[in-house]
């Protein structure tokens, strides 16, 4: 570990001859030539070979995967469903009811770096196994908490946070291991459309569930007996595949683990990671906070225009009893176009960035700078329109989310590519904790709060509670716009990180210490230093 902390910081090993000789391991179809090229992409027989697992067995292992990222966002916003509910049951405000979410993301983030760092040393199928079967019974114990307790729901959605770090921190590396190339987009895209699709079902389980048992508390008790379907389908059909081997040639060395700070230390020097992390930290912002608010927004402003009644005390807050009452609670209406918007935009924006990619090798960021760049102005609309029209609210919130959902499976992809195999779980957790800490994590909260402030200075009313929660979610559509300034940013550098990723992981490249940034070259039988800049462009 010592030596990795002096070496350069990426050097290559000395040779008496000017260049590799021919047929170098980690240089295709290279003979003698120096230039390194994109590495061959295995086909279906020589992904077999290298990870010892069929296409078809690495398929079903992706299914397994998506289940279960499937059941972790339902789980997260089946509260979101029944919010208003909560909200009358422990008799709450706006900004408590944003803690709930906030303490969750909150202990979520803290975990992150532990189970990324147990990621990338050992067993990933047993981790996810334990923090899984957690996960299921804290949930189910948080649904039988008595009404005095609030401080204890609080408690056990911060225990969530156990179940759903040890998952989504190591499930991505799981997926790179199997696929290469576009191959791997196109397995990121089916695992990424989970989230959206579990999110929208989350709601629709909490509404609909809530409907039929006519108590909000068996709305969780739905995904605790899910989890311990996904716990026995982890155990008994995933296997673990070598980490990093479908990226490197056959004859390159495999790759080490290295010191934690060493880890953190180059990732804090890759400019692509950073900024596309940051990126996503204003999707984590915005979507945090439509996913708690968005509901009892839609609720509030049906209140407003006459289309529902209030939400009194001793009523359920979706009741269909009365006449005034929509067809559909707007809790399911949304969950329904979270959905549709979830698989169409990761669909698009995966498409769009693997179609650009061939002409323009900065396709990926500028992809997601586009979709959060275009949603910011359809999400104001659809705040500002809501007091006349809740149908163009709807199809504003539609748009802007169908563009904000082509970032997910596309920053996925770029974390992948710009690190290293044995650096990808630490970079998960590391990329959750940033986006989580500036994201979602204070986000519900933040907005619950400033809709409280502004309650505060108006008479008591129903156009009141509306018109706070209009305003205090207008600031989703600025960070939309910082995050897509982000993604520009990571435009300019990520050609550069790619290289000096696949050039590490086919053993060209070896990685040290900050205190070096140049590349030993050798020339005529010694080494000479030069910028990394000279050799990857």
């Amino acid at each position: 570990m010592s030596g990795s902390d002096t070496a350069p910081f990426l050097s290559q090993a000395d040779d008496t001859d000017d260049g590799p000789a021919p047929g170098t391991a980690g240089l295709p179809g290279s003979m003698g030539n120096p230039k390194s090229e994109d590495p061959e992409v295995p086909d279906r027989e020589g992904l077999q070979r290298i990870t010892g697992l069929s296409s078809g067995r690495s398929a079903l292992i992706v299914a397994v995967l998506c289940y279960i990222n499937l059941l972790n966002y339902m789980d997260r916003f089946t509260v979101a469903g029944v919010l208003p509910d909560i909200e009358q049951f422990f008799d709450i405000g706006d900004s408590s009811s944003g803690l709930i979410q906030t303490v969750f993301i909150s202990s979520y983030m803290v975990l992150a770096p532990v189970f990324g760092y147990l990621g990338d040393r050992y067993n990933r199928k047993y981790l996810m196994c334990g923090g899984i079967a957690f996960w299921s019974l804290v949930t189910l114990g948080s649904s039988f908490i008595p009404r005095e307790r609030f401080w204890l729901l609080l408690l056990t959605r911060g225990l969530v946070g156990v179940g759903e770090a040890s998952y989504s921190t190591i499930a991505p590396t799981l997926i790179a291991d199997l696929f290469v190339a576009d191959q791997r987009s196109r397995m990121l895209s089916v695992f990424y459309f989970a989230i959206p699709v579990g999110s929208g079902l989350g709601y629709i389980a909490g509404s609909k569930v809530k409907d039929v048992a006519g108590d909000w508390h068996w709305a969780l008790r739905v995904t605790p007996g899910l989890g311990v379907v996904a716990v026995v389908l982890l155990f008994l059909v995933v296997r673990e595949p070598p980490r990093g081997a479908v990226e490197r040639h056959l004859d390159s060395p495999p790759l080490n683990p290295t010191s934690w700070w060493a880890d953190l230390r180059a990732l804090a020097r890759n400019p692509s990671f950073i900024l596309s992390s940051l990126g996503f930290t204003a999707v984590a912002f915005v979507t945090g906070s439509l996913a708690l608010w968005a509901p009892a927004f839609l609720l509030r402003s049906r209140v407003v225009l006459g289309e529902t009644p209030p939400c009194l005390p001793g009523d359920s807050c979706s009741s269909s009893d009365s006449p005034l009452a929509p067809p559909l609670p707007p809790s399911l209406i949304f969950g329904l176009i979270t959905c549709l918007t979830g698989v169409l935009g990761v669909g698009l924006g995966v498409e769009i960035s693997r179609r650009l990619r061939r002409s323009n090798p900065r396709a990926d960021p500028l992809v997601c700078a586009a979709g959060l760049l275009g949603s910011s102005p359809f999400l104001f609309l659809s705040l500002a329109c809501a007091r006349g029209s809740i149908v163009a609210t709807y199809i504003f919130i539609f748009i802007g989310e169908t563009l904000l959902s082509m970032n997910w499976a596309i920053v996925a992809d770029i974390l992948l590519y710009v690190v290293i195999p044995t650096r990808r779980s630490t970079a998960e957790a590391f990329q959750i904790v940033l986006s989580h800490l500036l994201g979602d994590a204070g986000s519900p909260y933040l907005i619950g709060l400033i809709s409280d402030r502004l309650r505060q200075g108006w008479p008591p009313s129903f156009l009141s509670e509306f018109r706070a929660l209009q305003f205090s979610l207008m600031l989703c559509a600025f960070m939309g716009a910082l995050g897509g300034a982000a993604f520009l940013g990571a435009a300019i550098f990520i050609e550069g990180d790619r290289r000096r990723a696949q050039l590490h992981v086919q053993g060209l490249l070896c990685e040290a210490g900050p205190a070096d940034d140049r590349i030993v070259v050798p020339q005529r039988g010694r080494s000479t230093r030069v910028p990394v800049s000279s050799v990857l462009i």
